[in-house]
This record gives C-alpha cells, structure tokens and sequence, in this order.
C-alpha cells in the first residue's frame, strides 16, 4: 500500500517552518545548510591555500 503523496505547500510562511522527519520544509532546511556548507568549504580552500581535511589536519 502506497502513502499519499504530500499536497503542496500553499502557505509562505508554512514553507520555511522547521519541521523534521521526510517533508518538504525539511528538505528545504537542508539543501540551504548543505549550500552554507559548501560555500564555507570553497572559501576556506580559497583563503588558505589548503583543503578543508588538511585545514582540520586531517589529512
């Protein structure tokens, strides 16, 4: 038996609620943290000259 597929989200401000578990506000939450993320990681590349495994002695 298939669930029902989740309806879509008509409320802006329901939109950028933090929700956990597999819905579409948690999805949002964590495809901006995961861009954050890797943003910070290009720039600490970009200013140290070094990988972030290397930067956190890592590597």
């Amino acid at each position: 038996m298939q669930n029902a597929p989740t309806p879509p989200i008509t409320d802006p401000a329901d939109r950028n609620a933090w929700k956990s578990g597999f819905t579409p506000q948690a999805e949002n939450w964590n495809g901006r943290l995961a861009m954050i993320g890797f943003v910070a990681a290009l720039l600490t590349e970009l200013f140290t000259n070094q990988g972030v495994l290397h930067f956190w002695g890592l590597l």
